[in-house]
């Protein structure tokens, strides 16, 4: 069965947060967002924005096409 975008963005950026060494309120703190925030993007409740998600990948030096599994 197919992944739904949630879940891959999801799952993308759990991956990308533990490969950081970051901590989520390290996070939150960096991109202007709640901890609360940051763990709702992890469990696929709902996703960042465009500007939230550009600060997420700069803040732990990622893609945007890792996060959101873009293929070429």
């Amino acid at each position: 069965m197919e992944k739904n975008l949630d879940e891959i963005i999801s799952k993308n950026l759990k991956e990308e947060i533990e490969q950081s060494g970051k901590s989520k309120t390290e996070i939150a703190k960096a991109i202007g967002v709640s901890n609360p925030t940051i763990s709702q993007y992890l469990s696929g409740r709902i996703q960042p924005s465009l500007s939230t998600l550009s600060k997420l990948c700069t803040f732990l030096n990622c893609s945007a096409d890792d996060i959101l599994n873009v293929k070429k």
